[in-house]
């Protein structure tokens, strides 16, 4: 039995949406891609196996749509999740294995926005001129974007939040016009999920801040 074989029943139309068949593969996407966010807001370890299972089937729904930067980002997703889970659980430093939220520095917001931008770039001309892509500096653009709120996500850098959001707003004009619209709903509830972990995030922040005492490093 071949891959093909196996993963064919996941790429059959499970309903229609605007004329446009929707597959299983997107809507196991949206549930495991929810959740996974929810998780994150409430800084749930549950949400590195849940976001590498949505990673999964974002790989095949976007090869098929031609979005191939999101396709191959998924597999970077997979690696950055196996970084983050074990930073979550041994990242808090001594007398502490618990990671807490802290604010993204000067240095990191520096070389962060300068790979970003370089990315962007790079990716589009590739893009360009080695696929069919009908959408190169939108992948691309998208592709960097999520990289940069990825690693805000594994370090729990609050700002990781706002690179997210910033990221929605272009995936929701993106799938729609590729037809994903379950995925472009997804998304949309997404921003709502980045501004609840935002909210939460900074919370948590504030409140962990006011508990430590005069003169301690925060």
């Amino acid at each position: 039995m071949s891959l093909a074989s196996i993963l064919e029943p996941l790429q059959r139309p499970l309903f229609t949406v605007l004329d446009t068949p929707v597959s299983w593969t997107e809507v196991l996407g949206f549930g495991s891609g929810a959740l996974c966010v929810w998780l994150v807001a409430r800084q749930h370890l549950a949400n590195w196996p849940i976001g590498i299972a949505n990673n999964l089937f974002f790989v095949l729904l976007f090869t098929q749509a031609g979005l191939y930067a999101d396709a191959g980002l998924q597999i970077v997703f997979i690696t950055l999740a196996v970084y983050g889970w074990w930073t979550w659980t041994h990242g808090g430093g001594p007398g502490s294995d618990a990671l807490p939220v802290r604010r993204t520095t000067r240095t990191e917001w520096t070389w962060l926005l300068t790979a970003g931008v370089v990315g962007t770039l790079a990716l589009t001309l590739l893009l360009d001129r080695a696929t069919d892509s009908t959408v190169p500096f939108w992948d691309a653009l998208t592709t960097a974007l999520s990289l940069m709120a990825t690693y805000g996500q594994c370090r729990k850098r609050l700002e990781s939040w706002w690179l997210w959001i910033a990221a929605d707003v272009v995936y929701v004009p993106l799938y729609a016009h590729k037809e994903l619209y379950l995925t472009s709903l997804l998304y949309l509830g997404f921003m709502t999920l980045c501004v609840l972990g935002l909210r939460g995030w900074t919370r948590d922040l504030t409140d962990r801040r006011e508990r430590v005492p005069a003169g301690a490093t925060a």
